[in-house]
């Protein structure tokens, strides 16, 4: 199975259709991941069918805890290589996204990246996520983390950028839980988890979804 099969079966399976711009697009990335990743450390993940099940398809996999909308607007807290948020962005270009990267040489490839892919609409901000300054509070209709410390630190640290109703969406391992009370603390209620495998993998996530009061 070519690359291209993998990564259009496997993002079908999740409901998401990419057109053959937006499948160029994924393998772009890829080759410039594995470029940049030979001078730093971006992922320990080399293995080319490996990045697309566990980067591309896992980031596309947070599509299944909301719904894409014009004039939606996501925070990335910990963007890292661009994973959930740079694969979002080529499914659903129409999508304002912030990427909150600390690492200055993380934040330059993803400012690469996006030149690369002449992504629109889509910032990186090399900060902290409790650096942020108050204008990014209370202005995200979604935001998202991936491998960013534990549930309860993205619960509390992710709270605060969300709209009244918006939305924090998480992909973490099935063995991990978080409860009612902690999001409630936060602000947030649990509004869904949901389970699954990644396609062409037998790797469990579990996608959760919190909702904010």
């Amino acid at each position: 199975m070519t690359l291209r099969t993998l990564l259009t079966s496997g993002a079908e399976k999740l409901g998401v259709i990419l057109s053959d711009q937006q499948a160029d697009a994924f393998l772009v990335y890829l080759v410039e991941l594995e470029k940049w990743n030979r001078k730093i450390n971006l992922t320990a993940i080399r293995n080319e069918q490996d990045i697309v099940i566990k980067h591309f398809l896992d980031s596309l996999s947070y599509l299944n805890g909301f719904v894409p909308a014009p004039a939606l607007r996501l925070l990335d807290m910990g963007a890292g290589a661009g994973f959930p948020a740079v694969p979002i962005k080529i499914a659903h270009p129409e999508l304002g996204v912030t990427m909150v990267e600390s690492v200055n040489k993380k934040a330059s490839f993803l400012r690469h990246i996006v030149r690369t892919l002449k992504l629109t609409e889509i910032v990186v901000v090399d900060k902290r996520t409790g650096e942020l300054p108050p204008s990014h509070h209370l202005s995200y209709d979604v935001v998202t983390a991936r491998a960013f410390a534990d549930m309860k630190t993205a619960v509390s640290e992710g709270a605060p950028f969300l709209k009244p109703g918006g939305l924090l969406v998480l992909s973490r391992g099935p063995e991990e839980t978080i409860g009612e009370g902690a999001a409630l603390k936060a602000g947030l209620v649990i509004e869904k988890r949901l389970d699954l495998s990644l396609p062409h993998s037998n790797d469990p996530r579990a996608i959760w979804v919190f909702r904010k009061k």
